[in-house]
């Protein structure tokens, strides 16, 4: 399987360098992805995976607002996960939940969500772009980045929906199990967070493989 990796400087802002490349090569449909929540105590790792138009010359102005999704307010994380979506060819996601989590451990975990990202794209995709994981066992070319949210602007896209998606569920979740506060820090390490664990417990949705929940399981 072809596979290289890509290690400069990144750009002040993503750009579509990675996808011309390709494009202006034959290669069709270039997918972006990129996940969110891997280093959260408590819920899923969502993956993303989003395929931009090649002949879209306003592609750059159209989602000129589109970067690292860390970077980002929520809000604004809302508004561009909706111009991404109206703008791509095609957008999927994918979940790896917390017992994947704690059976793989999270790196393979992350490339399960990420596989099954791309498995749900309704087009056939050429190539990858990948921020920083290689997925192995497809047989899909691909291009790993260092920083590629901040750097490719189809992952980056991807990153938006990933995170958008995950958080949405962790809102649910704090509805589901109230008090820990699931809806303000989307089960990251937070204070409070860790607070909420010692007063009450732990959940079914949290990760039992990491130390901070583990150590309370002593």
């Amino acid at each position: 399987m072809p596979r290289q990796a890509v290690r400069i400087a990144a750009p002040a802002w993503p750009d579509a360098e990675f996808e011309n490349t390709l494009w202006q090569s034959g290669i069709k449909f270039v997918a972006g992805v990129d996940e969110a929540g891997r280093g959260a105590w408590a819920g899923p790792v969502t993956a993303a995976a989003v395929i931009l138009p090649s002949t879209c010359v306003k592609l750059s102005e159209i989602l000129c607002g589109v970067r690292d999704s860390k970077l980002m307010t929520a809000r604004q994380r809302s508004k561009w996960a909706l111009v991404i979506r109206q703008t791509a060819l095609a957008a999927s996601s994918g979940w790896a939940d917390v017992e994947e989590i704690d059976r793989l451990g999270i790196f393979q975990a992350t490339r399960l969500a990420m596989l099954r990202a791309v498995t749900g794209l309704h087009l056939p995709v050429d190539h990858l772009l990948i921020d920083a994981v290689v997925l192995k066992n497809i047989e899909i070319p691909q291009t790993n980045l260092i920083k590629g949210d901040a750097r490719c602007l189809s992952i980056a896209a991807a990153s938006i929906i990933a995170k958008t998606e995950r958080d949405h569920y962790m809102e649910f979740l704090e509805e589901k199990y109230p008090g820990y506060g699931f809806a303000r820090h989307k089960g990251y390490g937070t204070r409070r967070h860790q607070e909420a664990l010692i007063k009450i417990g732990i959940s079914s949705v949290h990760r039992k493989s990491y130390a901070p929940v583990k150590a309370l399981l002593v």
